[in-house]
């Protein structure tokens, strides 16, 4: 990814744009030394009416819980991030990308106590393309279970991002890819499944969706939301409930759901072949219903998209 950046001029921070090379923080910042950062992960589309950003709303109240959880004042509203994140597009001239807000603690402490620490805000975009690899959409991606288990509810909340929770991701994913897997779904401490490295699980057995319930080890990702609408919409039965090892290599379809996966077929796991090995009937749907809405292709009857020139236009809000 580090090529594609250098187009990337501009990230906001603290209610200005300024130079990308001059987003730094301190070797010292309580970030860095103990991960006390919270973070959102957002893809901005290409459509017909410019770049469109796909539940922002949505995204940004995750992120105020994630500052509320781990007591981080952010003085910043989700209307002025809404703008923040539009102009952060339009500086950069990009037509889809990434969009990456960001949450800290800075600088002001060597131990644990990060009462009264300054905190700073940025917004990053830049493009990226599909996350599990070229074809990964059409053709599906391998995975495995992970050795890593996901926290049990207490250990860490679950329901924030914050980036200390990751290390656990990296893990699973490390371990994953060096085994020559695309992926890895990981379990609870209960032993039933979880989510993968950075997405939540969906199974498909009969023509009707299951996908493990919010247990406090799982992130509740707003791509597993938005796939739960669309798929109540037109008709398919959705159970959130806890979910077997075994369900996975018995199920018809398998496929992941996030911002950055989107919504990626699993051609198999453990070296068990998911269904027919490929994308399946009800994945195929919802991957394509998903992603016309996303470009804009079909009426956003849910009201995701918030398009960035509809924003430009608005009058500011402090940004």
């Amino acid at each position: 990814m580090a090529h594609e950046l250098i187009a990337v001029k501009y990230i906001w921070k603290e209610g200005e744009l300024i130079p990308w090379q001059d987003a730094q923080i301190h070797v010292m910042s309580v970030a860095v030394q103990f991960g006390s950062s919270v973070f959102e992960g957002i893809r901005a589309y290409e459509t017909e009416r410019g770049p469109a950003v796909f539940r922002l709303p949505a995204h940004l109240r995750r992120l105020h819980d994630s500052c509320k959880i781990y007591r981080m004042e952010i003085p910043w509203t989700s209307a002025q991030l809404i703008q923040a994140t539009a102009h952060t597009i339009a500086a950069n001239e990009l037509k889809s990308c990434y969009v990456r807000p960001m949450v800290l603690r800075g600088y002001g402490t060597a131990g644990l106590n990060p009462v009264g620490t300054a905190i700073e805000t940025y917004i990053a975009v830049y493009p990226w393309g599909t996350y599990l690899g070229e074809g990964a959409l059409e053709a599906g991606v391998d995975a495995c279970v992970s050795t890593w288990f996901r926290p049990h509810p207490n250990t860490f909340p679950a329901l924030a991002k914050s980036a200390g929770h990751y290390n656990c991701s990296q893990l699973i994913k490390a371990d994953a890819v060096l085994k020559g897997f695309a992926e890895a779904i990981a379990l609870s401490p209960s032993g039933m499944v979880s989510e993968g490295s950075g997405q939540n699980v969906f199974l498909v057995r009969d023509g009707e969706l299951s996908t493990p319930a919010i247990d406090g080890s799982l992130l509740q990702g707003i791509t597993r939301s938005s796939v739960i609408a669309i798929a109540r919409d037109i008709g398919i039965p959705v159970h959130e409930r806890p979910i077997p090892r075994e369900a996975l290599y018995t199920a018809d379809e398998v496929f992941f759901t996030g911002t950055a996966a989107e919504l990626t077929p699993v051609r198999s796991i453990d070296h068990i072949t998911i269904g027919t090995g490929r994308a399946g009937e009800v994945t195929r749907l919802l991957q394509k219903r998903f992603l016309d809405v996303v470009h804009g292709r079909a009426a956003d009857n849910f009201g995701w998209l918030t398009y960035v020139a509809d924003v430009l236009d608005q009058a500011p809000v402090g940004v």
